[in-house]
This record gives structure tokens, C-alpha cells and sequence, in this order.
């Protein structure tokens, strides 16, 4: 049996979760969020705790019995607390800043990078003198925060040789030893 499947989920108080026609929602304090049940799960609530089952032993039913478990956590823990992401900008002359839903990166290229973030993502730019420029991303979709993340850091990803480029805060990259004369 799945192991994450079988774990139940509890229902911080403030969030609400209903299921209608096969779909979740959940509503919380920060926003609201749908996920469709596919493959003959279902969901049980009870006593403020939702678990999951599965109809049959299937190979395709034991995989999304843990994939849409852990979805719906993550839907009830986003509505509730939220999730945060934070890049570092390492390189010299690399900036950072925002305006609004609007991102401005500097890279290194001839060019700035413009992005357009959605609606349910709030941006923070930190840049203090003799640091490596700071971008904090927030939001209650989990889902959503890390495909915009590792979008901006698909813009310079960062190089073995020197480090420098877009990483996560706390992120370990391999270098690599250059040339030996």
C-alpha cells in the first residue's frame, strides 16, 4: 500500500474542504483551490481529518493514491499558511527589482528580462550593498510558485566554474576545478 496515500491529513481550523462531482475544494484564509479525484479515490471527512482510498490494487490507483494525497495537503497547508520561495542573484552587475506583478532581471545580457508574474504571487526584492540581490516569492499554490521559480532560475541557471547565476537560497552547486596550467 502506498505509505503517503495512508496518512491522513488534518484540517487546520479556518479551512474548509468539500468535495462535489469528483472535485476538491478547499477554502482557506489565503485563498481557494480545486483539484480533481481521478482513478477511483476517494475522500472521506471526518472529525476535521480528510484520508484517502483507493477502489482497487491497480498499479495506475496505487500511484495517484499518493499523488493526490499529497496534493490535497498541500492545498489545505497553502490556504492555510502559504509557501515561500526565496533566489539568490549571484554575479557581479546581476539586479533584481519590481514594480507591482512586474519582475525586472538583470543578468548579464544585453538585455533586462521583464516577467509578468500572476496574480496569486507576491514578489519581494531585497538588495543590500556587498550582497548577493535577494527575490522572495510568496503564494498559496504550491504548484503554481514552483514552476514560476524554477522559470526565473531557468534564466541563468548557475555555472559549475564560478557559481554565478539564478539559485535557490540555501542551494549547494558542484563546482568544478578549471583549467590546470
Amino acid at each position: 500500500m502506498s505509505r503517503i496515500g495512508k496518512a491522513i491529513i488534518t484540517i487546520p481550523a479556518g479551512v474548509t474542504v468539500t468535495e462535489e462531482n469528483g472535485v476538491v475544494t478547499v477554502k482557506g484564509a489565503k485563498g481557494t483551490l480545486t483539484q480533481e479525484l481521478k482513478g477511483g479515490i476517494s475522500l472521506k471527512q471526518e472529525d476535521g481529518v480528510l484520508t484517502l482510498s483507493r477502489a482497487t490494487e491497480s498499479k495506475e490507483d496505487k500511484a495517484l493514491h499518493g499523488l493526490l494525497r499529497a496534493l490535497i495537503n498541500n492545498m489545505v497547508i497553502g490556504t492555510s499558511e502559504g509557501f515561500t520561495k526565496k533566489l539568490e542573484l549571484v554575479g557581479v552587475g546581476y539586479r533584481a527589482s519590481h514594480a507591482g506583478q512586474r519582475l525586472d532581471l538583470s543578468l548579464g545580457f544585453s538585455h533586462g528580462i521583464v516577467m509578468h508574474m500572476p496574480e496569486q504571487i507576491t514578489i519581494e526584492t531585497l538588495t543590500e550593498k556587498g550582497k548577493n540581490p535577494i527575490i522572495t516569492l510568496s503564494s498559496f499554490d504550491k504548484q503554481l510558485l514552483g514552476m514560476v521559480s524554477a522559470k526565473i532560475r531557468s534564466f541563468r541557471k548557475p555555472e559549475p566554474y564560478k557559481g554565478k547565476g539564478v539559485r535557490f537560497v540555501g542551494e549547494i552547486i558542484r563546482r568544478k576545478a578549471g583549467k590546470s596550467a
